[in-house]
């Protein structure tokens, strides 16, 4: 009888922990770090400070060891705090890491344009050589806009397969 009480409880003890875990992506977040966040919020959940960064470097942080780059920017943290320093952008390749509808890293182009058919805006453009300024016929980006929160969830494709994701502030609104 002990052993059966003791085996159920260490599955509930491991079902516990699966459901602490957050790998859901969406238009505003990666996992439990989510778009607009506050430093201090996010530097609690990451265990370990962040800095500001520019567009190219980020903050690398493992969440139940999956990589996410974490950029933080001062001046966007809307009308309460003009000067706060808040999560403007989140990347990572963790195959882990899945929208509602299934989609992340592994998933192809044409997965995407079938899951988000009737997104009310959604963009699939090819990548560009810095250099010359071409179009790559192996690379390009899928796109979902979502205009109420001004953000962007990026998928980045190589060969028509998801290999990155990005959730970032849509400046162009």
């Amino acid at each position: 009888m002990k052993k059966i009480i003791s085996f159920f409880v260490l599955i509930l003890a491991f079902g516990f922990m699966n459901a602490q875990e957050n790998f859901e992506l969406s238009t505003l977040r990666i996992g439990p770090y989510k778009i607009f966040m506050d430093k201090k919020e996010a530097e609690k959940i990451a265990g370990t400070p962040l800095k500001v960064t520019d567009g190219d470097k980020k903050n690398n942080v493992k969440y139940n060891g999956e990589l996410i780059g974490i950029q933080l920017y001062s001046g966007y943290g809307g009308e309460a705090n003009p000067d706060g320093i808040v999560i403007t952008g989140m990347t990572t390749t963790s195959k882990k890491f899945k929208t509602k509808s299934g989609m992340g890293i592994g998933n192809t182009k044409d997965e995407l344009i079938n899951a988000y058919r009737n997104y009310p805006h959604f963009n699939v453009n090819p990548s560009y050589d810095e250099q010359t300024g071409k179009s790559l016929k192996q690379a390009g980006y899928f796109t979902l806009e979502d205009d109420d929160a001004g953000t962007q969830l990026i998928f980045k494709l190589t060969n028509n397969i998801v290999t990155e994701i990005t959730v970032y502030i849509n400046e162009g609104c």
